[in-house]
């Protein structure tokens, strides 16, 4: 039995994996144009900031719109 794992994952999840991914998409950019030292240890803490961050941020506001329209729903 195959099962897509994109598929069982909840909306708030979804959205805070697409923002962790912009964020280390811009991160990148950053990365390229010079913004960041090229020593390998920098790049990584900026892509885990900036990702996490992102990420955690988005979850954390996409919980709560899911929290608020259950609610009004009841």
């Amino acid at each position: 039995m195959k099962s897509n794992v994109w598929t069982r994952l909840n909306a708030p999840l979804k959205i805070a994996l697409i923002f962790a991914a912009l964020g280390i998409a811009m991160t990148l950019v950053g990365v390229a144009r010079g913004l960041v030292p090229l020593n390998p240890a920098s790049i990584v803490v900026a892509l885990v900031l900036s990702g996490g961050s992102w990420g955690v941020v988005s979850w954390a506001i996409a919980t709560a719109a899911v929290d608020s329209e259950q609610d009004t729903k009841e």
